[in-house]
């Protein structure tokens, strides 16, 4: 069993403290809200006051914040991450940050001894709580190799995908589809509703069709009554969005449904939605279409 630290206990990052305690790992954590995270101190977890405690406790550290402004805090500074690495010691970042960001961080690792591989997951609360959960990881495959069980622990698929970074880049990749996929979804649905079919009706029909992916099939409902806490918010998906559209222009490639699909994200925040699912997209489309719920 490792003697493991994580850093920011949101909605995912708390789900997986618990799965790595129930798998019997020690693990220390930190958030900046503690009374978020009593539950798993109730379930074990060591509590520590920063993340430089968590590292300075930990063989190998995670963390999972959300965004590039949210990791520097974390690692930076002399109650950062960073502060309590040490020679052999792993920082794993489950964050979906930037690429360039990502490689930044991980040169200040090395310069501490210790090393870092990027690690973002996709799937949901759900398929992290039933154990469906994918995870890829960038960096040196050596470092990869000795934190691949740990992350099994976490999710059934672990992929590596390259040096540090690439993971990341991969994870950009799947995210832009998600609200893509959400647009066109929230299209069929409307263009059916208008035509005289009840709205659950061609949600059950959609969700059970070709066109049912993963995520259509567990976000579509959503369509119909909102999650009472956002499985994953606007904020946090226009966030991906804008670096997909940034890795875009950076490697020349053209992302014209990805732009489009952003414009709905930026007009739901207008619209106040900014912390419902990003599923709300379809409320934005369905007010344009003369529709309201």
């Amino acid at each position: 069993m490792a003697n493991l630290g994580f850093g920011g206990l949101g909605v995912m990052g708390s789900q997986m403290v618990s799965r790595l305690l129930s798998k019997g790992h020690t693990v220390t954590g930190y958030n900046r809200t503690r009374s978020k995270a009593q539950w798993l101190i109730d379930k074990g977890m060591k509590w520590a006051d920063s993340p430089c405690a968590v590292s300075a406790a930990a063989d190998v550290t995670f963390a999972m914040v959300t965004n590039s402004a949210a990791i520097a805090s974390i690692t930076e500074g002399p109650d950062g991450i960073l502060a309590g690495l040490s020679k052999g010691k792993i920082f794993v970042d489950i964050s979906t940050v930037s690429p360039s960001v990502s490689r930044a961080l991980a040169a200040k690792v090395r310069e501490k001894g210790a090393d870092m591989v990027d690690s973002p997951v996709s799937g949901s609360v759900i398929t992290l709580q039933e154990g469906r959960l994918s995870v890829m990881v960038g960096g040196r495959r050596e470092t990869f190799e000795r934190v691949m069980p740990l992350l099994l622990d976490i999710g059934p698929k672990v992929t590596y995908v390259g040096d540090n970074g690439l993971a990341l880049a991969m994870k950009i990749a799947i995210n832009l589809s998600l609200a893509v996929q959400m647009m066109a979804f929230s299209e069929g649905v409307l263009l059916a509703e208008k035509s005289g079919i009840a709205r659950a009706t061609a949600v059950d029909v959609l969700t059970h069709s070709a066109v049912a992916s993963p995520m259509i099939q567990y976000r579509g409902p959503f369509v119909l009554q909102q999650p009472e806490e956002a499985w994953f918010d606007v904020n946090m998906m226009q966030k991906d969005m804008l670096l997909a559209l940034e890795l875009g222009r950076q490697l020349d490639v053209p992302l014209p449904t990805t732009a489009v699909s952003n414009e709905f994200l930026t007009a739901a925040r207008g619209m106040g939605m900014a912390k419902l699912d990003f599923a709300v997209m379809f409320d934005v489309l369905a007010q344009m279409s003369g529709i309201s719920k």
